[in-house]
């Protein structure tokens, strides 16, 4: 016998991936493949689902949706799955334009700003820490100076020092190639929205599936 042995597939789902609107989602959109030459082209331009307006703006595509597309192009083939089984695909429209408004960025700096000062501020009021400042400076200098300006310039810059490396960040420049601490939380915000985003897709497929089957055991 001349069988041929069915070709191997690697396929690595992306973990969240953006298409335009009005444009059907390839495999290409939503995996990593490793395949023989003369499948590639083929397997990239698979369509795996096309976007109605009824769908939403978030779609959830697993491998149960991609294996049989791949059968269909090539029977048989030996699809070895790599990492999660599931990716986001977010439908996005066209942007406009826009000029940013100088007006509302002033009014967010202010709000953030003064926010953050009365925060600062309210804080230090709760731990009476004048009077700390008032001390710490009668025990280095010996003598009690109830409004040392000195050290509380100083220690106000080096809050904002303080803050400013702990956030490892200053306007567009890091210092070093690790996560600041906004980015570790955004990154962990992201996560929890793909989960619950992945948790309602399955949930709104169980309902369909449900549903249908109630509809066929009615006579």
């Amino acid at each position: 016998m001349n069988d041929k042995p069915a070709p191997a597939i690697y396929i690595q789902l992306k973990n969240r991936v953006t298409v335009p609107k009005g444009r059907g989602v390839m495999l290409r959109d939503v995996a990593y493949l490793i395949a023989v030459p003369e499948l590639r082209e083929q397997l990239d331009s698979i369509l795996l689902f096309q976007p109605e307006q009824s769908d939403g703006n978030l779609i959830l595509i697993d491998l149960l949706t991609i294996i049989p597309r791949i059968h269909e192009l090539v029977p048989g083939a030996d699809i070895q799955p790599i990492g999660e089984g599931r990716t986001i695909v977010q439908i996005k429209g066209p942007l406009e334009a826009r000029k940013p408004s100088i007006a509302l960025f002033v009014l967010v700096w202010l709000l953030l700003f003064f926010g953050s000062a009365l925060t600062i501020m309210n804080f230090h009021a709760d731990v009476s820490m004048q009077e700390v400042h008032v001390r710490i400076v009668e025990m280095l200098t010996g003598r009690r100076d109830e409004h040392p300006y000195v050290f509380q310039v100083a220690y106000s810059l080096g809050i904002g020092f303080g803050m400013v490396v702990f956030f490892n960040h200053l306007f567009k420049k890091k210092w070093n190639e690790e996560p600041t601490p906004l980015e570790v939380e955004m990154f962990l915000y992201q996560k929890n929205i793909d989960h619950y985003v992945v948790h309602e897709e399955y949930s709104k497929l169980e309902h369909r599936s449900g549903s249908s089957g109630k509809k066929e055991e009615v006579p």
